[in-house]
């Protein structure tokens, strides 16, 4: 299994979007090092939702359910989109600011690249930021 984090702006589509719809298609990612990221996915990865420009926190966990397929916003046929389902809400987001803050993830590919809509997150990470999550 692998971890990842996506970022959506709240105002454009947020956590509780995902939740209402249950399932959503991941739609509209233009940047190459993303859609790498998004075709590296697969079925049971498990993905941080997080709210970017407005809030700057991840808020929940979802799961890919789909893997990458032609994106249904593109009519050039060049992009790829995955498919999401809302697992679970975290017990209190986790900032940005707290995320940077943290030495346990200076190396997250997110800090490092923090315009990429879709990154990598380690076993470590993921397990760090939930534990964060909880207190």
């Amino acid at each position: 299994m692998h971890y990842w984090l996506m970022k959506s702006e709240p105002d454009v589509f947020s956590w509780d979007d995902l939740v209402k719809k249950g399932k959503a298609e991941w739609d509209g990612v233009r940047n190459h090092q993303a859609q790498l990221n998004m075709r590296a996915m697969k079925k049971g990865d498990l993905s941080f939702f997080y709210h970017s420009n407005i809030g700057l926190e991840a808020v929940g966990v979802m799961e890919i359910v789909e893997e990458a397929a032609p994106d249904s916003t593109d009519d050039s046929g060049k992009w790829i989109a995955v498919h999401v389902a809302a697992r679970d809400k975290l017990a209190k987001p986790v900032t940005l600011k707290a995320m940077k803050a943290d030495p346990k993830l200076a190396d997250m590919a997110m800090l490092r690249q923090s315009r990429l809509s879709v990154s990598p997150v380690s076993e470590a990470e993921f397990r760090h930021i939930l534990a964060l999550s909880n207190r």
